[in-house]
């Protein structure tokens, strides 16, 4: 019986009973072609569904065996809650305090004994200011709040973390971190490692997503909550897994109990015994075609898609359940204050979703609640108090929860930014710009060191001057506690630059 077979360079390949083309229908043997149509319209049902989705067969640069799912070594953690705020949070104002700043406030940085920050051997690695921008930072602005020393370990952290101060025992402060874009473009660099000039790459929940697969085939395994980056700022490329296929990409989920996803619910009029059937027939179409053409893998990523909606209209909507949850669990997050109930369902969100093996979630707090968010140009005071107020009790909350839990061991919380901001003051305002050049974040849980500093940045803040980090350090660092080895999960046909794969930032590892 003829063969019909789609080679490693995508092209259609007939076996011995096709000896010309003068007996092939557009590479396809006629009888293989009529043993299809003899499927019946099933056949030409799914292509039309997929067609109707956009998918067509897999570009032939796109094909490869994708990883088994296995960590590469022995892994510290299960599951990553990357927590990110959205607009650049200032790194002196939260936690990495500079009392120069108060002894030299209104002073020029000439004025003052640090003057030759603006020259550091470090500014070749960052895009600096022009001439104009750089005039801008002569003026130092103070700290707009106090700190203090926190928990056992002594670590400063800023009044506007109390409750996450009490945490610092549990956390490994990284005040060292660097980045190249100077726009809010840097959140897509701060989640990919790539500079938006540099061009896409997949995203860090993409990577872990395509290295480890999943934990429960009722959830995606890489979920988005609270807000979503906005187009000129990246957009959904922050959380997308370009080149490793759409399955790979995080899924935006909103914490409405009433409607989360709209496919999450089910349609009027169908009962689930038809859906249920409606998807086995489209599984089994899938075998069939998947005899003629193996090496599809968008047809088979949207079959799977198709499966797994069905599947999470009842366990997404199980996720907002929140009455479950005890008086005293309502309360560690902040839900009975109006300030922090929203983030804080949103944190008590990513809790339970872990605790379901859920791989990696996403929690995105700033331009959702605000147009700035933490984008303090001006009022830093203000609005830097009150994105604090909203966050600080919530992620507090997280931590302690997952500890007592026992799920703090095996969950790796990661708290960024996309940069800081300057150390002067912005023109005539009472805020800061953009700060590429040294920010902070910090991580704990999941084979972290608790009540550790790693990394600093000079007298000003200006920038990171000791074990430096690029951002990419920060992804590299997630990948070792999950037993990933980057290296591992390259994509044949697609080329990585060095600064791609980080280095693991060893010093906070237990």
């Amino acid at each position: 019986m003829n063969k019909v077979g789609i080679n490693r360079q995508g092209q259609t390949s007939m076996k011995e009973d096709c000896p010309s083309k003068a007996d092939c229908c557009g590479g396809v043997h006629r009888r293989s072609f009529l043993a299809d149509l003899g499927m019946g319209v099933t056949g030409m049902a799914l292509g039309a569904m997929l067609h109707r989705d956009g998918i067509s067969k897999a570009d032939a640069g796109k094909v490869w065996t994708p990883p088994d799912g296995r960590p590469h070594f022995a892994p510290k953690a299960k599951s990553v809650i990357w927590l990110f705020m959205q607009g650049g949070a200032s790194h002196m104002e939260s936690f990495d305090p500079k009392p120069a700043l108060n002894k030299y406030g209104g002073l020029t940085i000439a004025e003052t004994p640090y003057s030759h920050v603006l020259n550091s051997k470090h500014s070749k690695n960052t895009v600096l200011f022009t001439g104009k921008e750089r005039s801008l930072l002569t003026k130092l602005l103070p700290m707009q709040v106090d700190f203090h020393q926190r928990g056992q370990s002594g670590i400063e952290v800023t009044n506007w973390w109390p409750y996450v101060g009490e945490c610092i025992d549990d956390i490994a402060v990284i005040r060292s971190m660097w980045t190249t874009d100077n726009n809010h473009a840097a959140q897509t660099q701060f989640h990919t490692g790539r500079h938006i000039f540099q061009g896409y790459c997949p995203s860090i929940g993409s990577w872990v997503h395509y290295g480890l697969g999943s934990l429960n085939d009722n959830l995606p395994q890489f979920i988005v909550l609270g807000g979503r980056i906005l187009p000129h700022d990246g957009g959904p490329a922050g959380y997308s897994a370009d080149y490793l296929g759409p399955q790979h990409n995080g899924i935006v989920i909103d914490v409405d109990p009433a409607n989360p996803l709209p496919f999450s619910v089910p349609v009027a009029g169908v009962y689930k015994e038809e859906q249920e059937a409606k998807f086995k027939l489209l599984r089994r179409l899938n075998e069939l075609e998947a005899v003629q053409y193996p090496e599809d893998p968008a047809m088979l990523a949207r079959v799977k898609s198709y499966e797994l909606a069905f599947r999470m209209q009842t366990s997404v909507p199980e996720l907002f359940k929140f009455a479950e949850e005890s008086p005293q669990t309502k309360q560690l997050y902040g839900l009975d204050n109006k300030v922090t109930r929203p983030f804080g369902e949103i944190c008590l969100t990513a809790r339970r979703l872990v605790e379901r093996g859920v791989r990696f979630v996403e929690v995105i707090h700033g331009y959702s609640t605000d147009t700035l968010g933490w984008d303090a140009h001006f009022h830093l005071k203000k609005l830097h108090g009150r994105t604090c107020s909203e966050v600080d009790k919530p992620i507090a909350g997280l931590l302690r929860d997952l500890r007592q839990r026992g799920l703090l061991d095996e969950t790796l919380v990661v708290w960024g930014t996309e940069f800081g901001r300057t150390p002067g003051v912005q023109g005539n305002t009472d805020g800061r710009d953009h700060h590429p050049s040294a920010f902070s974040c910090w991580m704990a849980g999941g084979g972290i060191k608790g009540g550790v500093v790693h990394g600093a940045t000079d007298e000003l803040g200006y920038h990171a001057v000791d074990n430096r980090h690029y951002v990419t350090d920060l992804h590299a660092t997630v990948l070792h506690q999950l037993g990933l080895d980057p290296r591992k999960l390259d994509v044949p046909g697609q080329k990585r630059i060095e600064l791609d794969y980080g280095q693991p930032i060893r010093e906070i590892l237990i």
